[in-house]
């Protein structure tokens, strides 16, 4: 028989470790007591695919039994995909499990008929014991009631008794069926005529809620949780080169000693640790492959210290110079001995992801974090100065006791602290949690359908909410994606704050109908030199309709003809000219820009505002004819001639005429941004 697992994941390059923990600790315990008697596979999507290309996948694998993987960014999709599969394959039984059904399973069962049972919480044993119970009682030629025949053809099963109906046909009688099978949906099973002895039942499987035949809905309660280190390696059943250009999950701990609101984590109280040494043999096997980059699941890494400071020195002393490590920690807990660690990494070779969420007092303890403020800001000061180490900070939006206000203190905040990354996240009021608990007395709305986002709260108006969403919005575009790092030093002290820099840029998005459109790359930084150029005459007190730039100090009609500036929503007025100071910071600007464009990569098409470089050509060319007889700048291209040179390198005139060296053979492994240096003025002609 044929067990599928079925992810529906976020994004292409995301893995669903849960299919895979389940598939390995199952196929142990199955191979142990029923070898060869089942085999369980995987199936993985996204979000992205169309839902009738996943149904027709899963139908030709011709599986017996289905299992979802169920989140709030893939249930919407689940539900449908199931109960399609249900009309093409309707004798398959199909489960749920995963944190988006295993608090409510009765009324997820009720709203969705085409669903057998849900598997609550921690699924590898609740898994195995079911797989088993299917190759118990649903044995090939033993009363067998699965899915589509092994030809395909025929009835739901294929499996005719010589001397009368099939076993499905028996299945819809008015009773039970030869296989204990009361109906063809694969819900109930007694023991197989013939056998020894009757087979366990689904109530002697903890961890279930299932439907009987009858209509009514059993629940098994809630399963024990189990020792880590009884499960097998996940990644020993999957291919890695199935996931070369995917991010690898891994987990070495369950649980989490925090009570937050807003999170699952903190009702398993029961943090429980995977031995040091199976750990260490995983990672081996994960260094050993080279893969790009591993991300720790677990919910506060370093929460043990001796579990963490033995992970972290393993991977520092196995570097393979290859491998990126990420964690979720807390930063207020690390000691000076664990920075000391992490001052010795390899720059890239550790991402530290740590949920500041707010730096308001009263929200911190209204949603039961204790995090002590001022020792995160010192420890990622610590952190930052190894420039070793990338940050990822996180902000939650929609938080009780925080308005705009209060708000946009922690976005600053959070923002000083200089993270490679800032997260602005929305709050999401998930089943289970005390978040859900406590809405009503925050004045607390969210959506009805996944992933249930905040709408509104006491302190919090669904107009907050929008103006959030165009600031992070702007800071995903311009500061996560690090390719304006330069620009948005300087432009962030036309404001008052950091966070009134990103509303007004995501305010020119929204007032030009920008928003929403997936520009390219160039047309970013066109669209940022147009806002930067608004902000300059602005500044001065002068006013204009002309949407378009400011890149010759004057602005015309010609500039609505660029792909960022619809020309339906442009507004013609008189030229604007800059005063002298506000253009010879506009060219300052563009030499900003200009510097973070080449910064990352060696562009060929070259924006708008870019400076005619022509005045400058021979001036380049003798210098790359130097380097090439005389490398100073360029020592590692050797055996290069200067031509090659000119393509493998950049060299780019600024505003004063100063030549700037972009060298992308010698990258910062932190930022992966190209050694630049200016050029010496007796070096360049």
């Amino acid at each position: 028989m044929k067990i599928l697992l079925v992810a529906v994941n976020a994004k292409y390059i995301h893995s669903n470790l849960g299919i895979y923990s389940l598939k390995a600790y199952a196929g142990q315990q199955l191979d142990s007591l029923r070898p060869r008697q089942a085999t369980i596979e995987l199936a993985e999507y996204t979000i992205n695919h169309q839902m009738d290309a996943c149904l027709q996948d899963i139908y030709r694998r011709r599986p017996d039994v289905i299992g979802f993987s169920c989140y709030i960014w893939n249930i919407g999709a689940i539900r449908a995909l199931a109960a399609d599969l249900k009309k093409v394959l309707p004798g398959i039984p199909i489960w749920f499990g995963g944190p988006e059904v295993s608090f409510d399973s009765e009324k997820v069962l009720r709203e969705n008929p085409s669903v057998t049972g849900v598997m609550k919480g921690e699924g590898e044993e609740t898994f195995a014991q079911l797989a088993q119970y299917y190759v118990d009682n649903l044995r090939e030629n033993e009363g067998y009631c699965g899915g589509a025949g092994q030809d395909g053809k025929g009835d739901t099963c294929g499996q005719s008794d010589a001397d009368g109906p099939s076993v499905c046909d028996m299945a819809n009688a008015s009773g039970p069926s030869a296989c204990g099978m009361s109906d063809a949906s694969g819900l109930t099973c007694y023991d197989i005529p013939g056998a020894a002895s009757p087979r366990p039942g689904l109530s002697e499987i903890p961890g279930l809620t299932y439907r009987n035949p009858d209509g009514t809905i059993t629940d098994t309660g809630i399963r024990p949780v189990m020792d880590l280190s009884r499960i097998p390696f996940s990644y020993h059943t999957v291919a890695l080169e199935d996931l070369e250009h995917r991010i690898i999950y891994y987990e070495s701990s369950r649980g989490c000693p925090f009570s937050c609101s807003y999170c699952l984590s903190s009702i398993d109280k029961q943090v429980r640790f995977r031995d040091l040494e199976l750990v260490k043999e995983e990672l081996r096997y994960f260094l050993d492959a080279r893969v790009p980059q591993v991300k720790f699941v677990d919910r506060t890494f370093n929460c043990k210290k001796s579990h963490a400071m033995a992970i972290w020195k393993f991977i520092q002393e196995h570097d393979n110079g290859i491998t990126n490590f990420h964690f979720e920690i807390a930063a207020d807990l690390l000691g000076e001995e664990e920075m000391e660690l992490l001052a010795k990494m390899r720059p890239g070779l550790v991402q530290l992801e740590i949920g500041v969420q707010t730096t308001n007092t009263q929200t911190l303890e209204a949603i039961r974090r204790k995090t002590d403020l001022q020792e995160i800001q010192r420890i990622t000061a610590r952190i930052n100065q190894g420039r070793n180490v990338h940050q990822h900070l996180d902000l939650i939006a929609g938080l009780p006791y925080e308005g705009m206000d209060s708000f946009r203190r922690s976005f600053n905040d959070v923002y000083a602290m200089e993270p490679e990354q800032l997260q602005l996240g929305f709050l999401k009021v998930l089943k289970g949690s005390y978040m859900e608990e406590m809405a009503s007395a925050y004045g607390l709305t969210y959506s009805s359908l996944p992933p249930y986002e905040v709408l509104s709260t006491r302190w919090l108006s669904y107009d907050g909410i929008l103006e959030l969403k165009e600031v992070e919005d702007m800071v995903e575009v311009y500061y996560n994606s690090r390719q304006f790092t330069c620009t948005l030093k300087a432009f962030e002290k036309e404001f008052t704050s950091p966070y009134d820099m990103f509303y007004f840029m995501g305010e020119y998005y929204r007032n030009r109908g920008l928003a929403g459109i997936s520009h390219n790359r160039i047309a970013r930084y066109e669209i940022l030199f147009d806002i930067i150029s608004e902000r300059l005459i602005s500044r001065s007190g002068q006013t204009y309709d002309v949407m378009g730039h400011a890149g010759n100090v004057t602005m015309h009609a010609d500039d609505m003809s660029r792909p960022h500036c619809p020309k339906q929503q442009a507004k013609l007025a008189e030229p604007v000219h800059l005063d002298d100071t506000s253009q010879r910071e506009l060219e300052t600007y563009r030499d900003l820009l200009m510097t973070d464009l080449y910064l990352r990569e060696n562009v060929k098409s070259r924006p708008g505002f870019a400076r005619d470089q022509s005045a400058f050509k021979a001036q380049i060319k003798d210098f790359f004819i130097k380097e090439e007889k005389a490398p100073r700048y360029l020592t590692d291209y050797k055996g290069y001639d200067s031509r090659q040179m000119s393509k493998m390198a950049h060299v780019e005139a600024m505003a004063d005429g100063t030549l700037v060296l972009f060298d992308y053979r010698n990258r910062d492994s932190l930022t992966y941004n190209a050694r630049a240096c200016v050029i010496d003025k007796t070096d360049n002609g």
